[in-house]
């Protein structure tokens, strides 16, 4: 029994979809070669049957008992030929099949492990679970039909040349008509892979838009947004299942193709096969191998078109793959860089520059933004300084130890509360549990600090869970804290609470707060606004208010709602 998957997958081709599958067969290349030889004897053997066939029915019309026992003998040979080297081709075309999608899922492992946690920033859930279910099957059936496209292609060929040998008419018709056969055939899958490429990523979408409605439903509900967010993914999920049946329209179109093609060669074939028998020109027994030959025939073009669809389906999937492959990992460790102790941290591509030891706000038109910066800043992608050097330059341990991003993707582990907010007992557990307003919270549980919490804290509502998270945060007291919304899932009263704490547990150390809530901008030293990704203003919220009606605006809708 051959063990799947190999230990070391090595270092896949992602400079193209091609060259990734390209990469995949070379990595298989001596059981992808056994087994296009395999499907080469297997088909080949098909192909003979009905020469064999003939040419004993001729041997049998002339009454020749001797030549008639031979081709049974050798059509019983070449049965077995073929029998022993269709159950050999199919076992290592499954081989191939596995080992390609295993080899797939272990290099997008791996960078899912090197991008860590910079990996929901960068690739939607629906992309990753796409790949993870039907992109490795598809790339595996590209892989795998390489012995059966290539063995059906020769099974062509010699079918080809037999019927040339015996009737050169009969010999052009196939030899003219397979080109044409796979032409119209060719012609529907085009269209037929747009559209599935297009239905996948709907699918993709919905899948990752699906997973964030169920992580954020109790805040949807808090806030009166279930119907506003089911409404849109109904919609959302109509497009899809409109798309679907646009796929599987032309799907329908190519696989009738599959069947009236082959057939109405086949009638083609015996109709001219059957004038040349009464017109003298063959013999009985070449009829009947035309017959058989036509009939034939339709297994080979069926596996060539089988091929171009399962080649096509793997190249899509390929570049969803390769797309992953290629996204930016974290910085290796520098050696010898200069490691400042402390100065402006800074984002050069929006014009944020933060001012150490002070409560600076971001505020965005689109949300999206500032979530961006706070991802530079947190160095989960290049481009923010510190001190004037590269967060790249740093080593990564250094960087999130001085620089903590604390957004509301983050879970709560298992286990006792206590463990999780305060792993290290610091001692700050309880001004950190005051200041995020979160006393309430641990007063109400059984067992307190010490009362078990379910998997991803499952069993508190989204504001009390954001509160924690928001408890765990300041309890770890890094130099440069970044919150990300840190109060979009609570009451009015609670933000408030929270905003004016904020400030005095954090004195003296650098803040920045992603958020357009003027009841925490109003709390804040500084507030930067932006606009298409730079900095348009800055100054303090008041300020703002009264000079800049964009920022009022956005501000002011806020809190309006």
């Amino acid at each position: 029994m051959r063990r799947l998957p190999v230990a070391d997958p090595g270092l896949p081709d992602a400079r193209s979809a091609t060259r990734f599958l390209s990469w995949l067969i070379r990595r298989s290349r001596m059981t992808i070669v056994t087994a296009i030889a395999l499907a080469v004897a297997w088909m080949g053997c098909q192909s003979l049957v009905p020469a064999m066939v003939g040419r004993a029915i001729d041997a049998a019309a002339a009454e020749r008992g001797g030549a008639l026992l031979g081709w049974a003998l050798v059509l019983f040979v070449i049965g077995v030929v073929q029998a022993l080297t269709g159950i050999s081709r199919h076992r290592f075309a499954t081989v191939n099949w596995l080992a390609a999608g295993f080899r797939t899922v272990q290099v997008t492992v791996r960078q899912a492990n090197r991008l860590g946690s910079a990996l929901p920033r960068r690739l939607d859930a629906g992309e990753a679970v796409a790949i993870g279910t039907s992109d490795i099957t598809h790339i595996g059936g590209a892989v795998d039909v390489a012995a059966r496209g290539t063995g059906a292609l020769l099974a062509v060929a010699t079918v080809t040349l037999l019927l040339l040998h015996t009737s050169v008419p009969l010999g052009l018709v196939v030899l003219l008509g397979v080109p044409a056969l796979m032409a119209v055939v060719g012609g529907l899958i085009r269209p037929l892979h747009r559209r599935q490429q297009a239905y996948r990523e709907q699918q993709a979408r919905l899948t990752g838009q699906a997973a964030d409605l169920v992580t954020g439903l109790r805040v949807l509900r808090g806030v009166g947004g279930e119907a506003v967010m089911v409404a849109r993914y109904r919609a959302q999920s109509q497009a899809l299942r409109a798309a679907g049946v646009r796929t599987a329209s032309v799907e329908s179109l190519l696989e009738a193709a599959q069947v009236l093609l082959p057939g109405t060669f086949l009638v083609l074939v015996t109709w001219l096969g059957a004038r040349f028998a009464a017109d003298g020109r063959i013999t009985v027994g070449q009829l009947v191998s035309f017959y058989a030959y036509a009939a034939f025939l339709v297994s080979p073009l069926r596996q060539l078109t089988d091929s171009i669809d399962k080649l096509t389906r793997g190249h899509v999937s390929a570049r969803r793959v390769v797309r992953m492959l290629t996204l930016p990992r974290v910085a290796a460790e520098p050696s010898g860089a200069a490691r400042p102790r402390g100065g402006e941290l800074a984002d050069p591509e929006s014009g944020v520059r933060v001012v150490p030891g002070r409560l600076t706000a971001i505020v965005a038109r689109d949300p999206a933004d500032a979530a961006r910066v706070a991802d530079r800043l947190g160095r989960y992608a290049g481009g923010a300084t510190l001190g004037g050097v590269p967060l790249t330059d740093l080593p990564l341990a250094e960087v999130r130890e001085r620089i903590l991003v604390a957004e509301n993707e983050a879970r709560l582990f298992s286990g006792r509360l206590r463990a999780d907010l305060d792993p290290y007992r610091s001692g700050r557990l309880a001004e950190a549990l005051e200041a995020a307003a979160a006393r309430d919270i641990v007063d109400g549980l059984p067992d307190g600090l010490d009362s078990e919490v379910v998997e991803r804290g499952r069993s508190f509502s989204g504001g009390q869970q954001q509160r924690l998270r928001l408890v765990r945060a300041l309890v770890a007291d890094p130099e440069v804290l970044i919150l990300v919304e840190p109060t979009n899932a609570v009451d009015a009263h609670t933000e408030a609470r929270i905003a004016e704490r904020l400030r005095a547990v954090r004195a003296g150390r650098t803040t920045v707060v992603c958020t357009s809530s003027p009841l925490v901008l109003g709390h804040t030293d500084r507030v930067l606004y932006l606009e298409h990704g730079r900095v348009v203003a800055a100054g303090t919220h008041h300020e703002l208010l009264g000079s800049e009606p964009r920022y009022a605006r956005v501000v002011l809708r806020q809190e309006q709602s």
